[in-house]
């Protein structure tokens, strides 16, 4: 099995990149688009603003050949935080921006959705489980995730909700559509919890 991480030039690529080394995967960080077709499992990390991130998507010719490897040869990706996000069809950070479209739905302030609680979320926080799925088998409900964020996902259709956490606001922690999954925390920063999120999503 071969993991791709997307270098579009907005992310925390060393880190996931160890994660699955540790994990004795093979791993590689691609840089053209082209290179995806090499891989078996697309990881797709992301720090910094949603304008910027499908901004920096678009102009290196990664959401046709992304679009491509998920939805026609239906190959497994993992969104991480603002990667989570790209997913969604439209954002509001930095003016409305088109996303990804992969997983149906908006991403809006956090403050907007009604949480009052200081921005951004910075910390470790509960994930509470809505639906057993594969990437959070041998995850026990409501542990802790890391996460650092100000804007949230709100998915189209509620299958795609599979867990939440607790800020002000019942905030997607992590969403899926089909074989494309998000989410909102970083499971490379979390310890053992999200050391087996990875595993989950390897042997997906």
């Amino acid at each position: 099995m071969i993991f791709a991480i997307i270098n579009y030039g907005m992310g925390n690529l060393a880190s996931v990149r160890r994660a699955f080394e540790d994990l004795g995967e093979n791993v590689f960080v691609a840089t053209d688009p082209i290179e995806l077709l090499d891989a078996d499992k697309l990881i797709l990390p992301g720090v910094g603003s949603f304008q910027d991130g499908m901004r920096s998507l678009k102009e290196g010719g990664w959401i046709e050949a992304i679009r491509r490897q998920t939805l026609d040869e239906e190959k497994p990706l993992l969104g991480i935080c603002l990667g989570m996000q790209m997913l969604a069809t439209i954002g509001y950070e930095g003016g409305v921006t088109d996303g990804l479209d992969l997983i149906p739905g908006q991403i809006e302030w956090l403050r907007k959705l009604g949480c009052n609680e200081r921005l951004p979320h910075v910390g470790w926080n509960e994930v509470n489980i809505k639906k057993d799925v594969p990437l959070l088998d041998h995850i026990t409900d409501k542990s802790d995730f890391y996460f650092v964020h100000s804007f949230a996902f709100t998915p189209q259709n509620s299958e795609s909700l599979i867990a939440t956490t607790p800020y002000g606001y019942e905030i997607p922690a992590v969403v899926q559509n089909g074989n494309i999954y998000g989410c909102q925390f970083h499971p490379e920063k979390s310890s053992q919890v999200g050391r087996q999120l990875l595993k989950n999503f390897i042997d997906l």
